[in-house]
């Protein structure tokens, strides 16, 4: 499995939303592309599939920008990267199947699809919520100063 720039960040872009949640007002894509470090015009692209998926809202105006649509808690990674990313759950390509159907079906049944339903299941189970809080551990970390 491969995550694009793209996904990447998407879910970024998101964090970065979730930890905001609380105060209920509309996040602007530059105060996003400031803070991460991402091409505004890049991050609009993200955000119109998004929005299409319905994972952020948006109002236009001077007191515009974006919203989350659910609380973190009620968005998965599966969510966000199925709203960005094209072929994240693409069929593995055929191995050996003009010789040997046997091992094509062998390897498809037994890991690939395996493989891909277990990814499936472990991004479906992570939330934004659980990134905001790893991002905040980090946060406390990184803020940190120490002085000799």
């Amino acid at each position: 499995m491969r995550i694009s720039a793209k996904g990447r960040y998407a879910l970024a872009a998101v964090i970065s939303m979730a930890q905001q949640y609380n105060n209920g007002e509309h996040i602007t894509v530059i105060s996003i592309s400031e803070k991460l470090g991402i091409s505004k015009i890049y991050l609009e692209q993200v955000f119109s599939l998004l929005k299409k998926a319905k994972i952020v809202s948006s109002t236009k105006g001077t007191q515009g920008g974006y919203l989350l649509t659910r609380p973190p808690s009620q968005i998965t990674v599966l969510d966000v990267l199925l709203s960005v990313e094209v072929s994240l759950f693409e069929q593995a390509q055929e191995t050996v199947s003009d010789k040997a159907l046997d091992i094509e079906q062998a390897l498809r049944l037994s890991v690939f699809e395996v493989l891909d339903k277990n990814v499936r299941q472990t991004l479906s189970t992570i939330t934004i919520a659980d990134l905001v809080a790893e991002a905040e551990k980090h946060k406390d970390y990184s803020a940190m100063m120490f002085y000799i």
